[in-house]
């Protein structure tokens, strides 16, 4: 991160800094892992508020740059062997007025996103941030997931919220009366899908990432700098 920062201020001509590059990139990932608020980083790091804001905000919008598109990501998922689909509500702090960022599902406000992990449940692509309400089928048609899938020729595993995707997306049966084929292929299909999980917990291991209080348009931005961060350190 702090090359990044590095050459974002070469870019600018940025001539003097309140923090070096060094401790700005220190600054954004104490904000992204641990979700300390703007007073929290103030007092430990000796500047006022409004500067935090800035260094934080010019850091996510830099690492965000670097994210891949889904186009870019696909040269790297079309060589595995199949990918995991799946959903998540990332919780946000809004009033009940707000309705659609209302999510029925989860009962709660949040940002929707879409992940694509590898058959090992390790994280390798992240959507932008749809408000809540929009279904997670909504959601992977809007992203043209399904359409860049059918084009790299990958199958892919999802739940029961994906039924009607169509195409590579494999989904389990539904009802409760299954014969018992179905009901053995559900459960394969489980063990299979439930390795999706470990990127949920990847993203929801950023601090900040459960329970958002800046504003809904910079939530893509936030979920694409983690990626971006993640996959560093990988």
């Amino acid at each position: 991160m702090t090359g990044r920062l590095k050459a974002r201020r070469q870019e600018i001509g940025t001539r003097w800094r309140r923090l070096p590059a060094s401790r700005q990139a220190l600054l954004a990932l104490a904000h992204l892992r641990c979700g300390d608020t703007y007073a929290q980083l103030a007092a430990g790091f000796g500047i006022g508020i409004a500067t935090i804001y800035r260094c934080i905000r010019e850091a996510v919008v830099a690492l965000s740059a670097l994210a891949p598109s889904l186009a870019e990501a696909m040269r790297t998922i079309r060589e595995k062997a199949f990918v995991i689909l799946d959903g998540t509500l990332l919780p946000i702090d809004r009033i009940a007025a707000d309705t659609p960022y209302y999510s029925g599902k989860h009962k709660r406000h949040g940002m929707n996103v879409q992940v694509l992990t590898d058959p090992f449940g390790r994280l390798l692509w992240a959507s932008s941030a749809l408000p809540g309400s929009t279904h997670d089928l909504t959601a992977v048609r809007h992203h043209g997931i399904i359409e860049a899938l059918t084009e790299a020729g990958l199958k892919c595993w999802a739940d029961k919220a994906y039924q009607g995707a169509g195409g590579p997306v494999r989904v389990p049966f539904r009802g409760r009366r299954l014969k018992q084929w179905k009901r053995r292929h559900n459960t394969t299909h489980a063990k299979i899908r439930c390795l999706g999980e470990q990127a949920m917990a990847t993203l929801k291991g950023w601090r900040l990432l459960r329970k958002h209080r800046c504003s809904t348009n910079r939530i893509t931005d936030i979920v694409k700098a983690v990626l971006v961060l993640h996959h560093a350190s990988a």
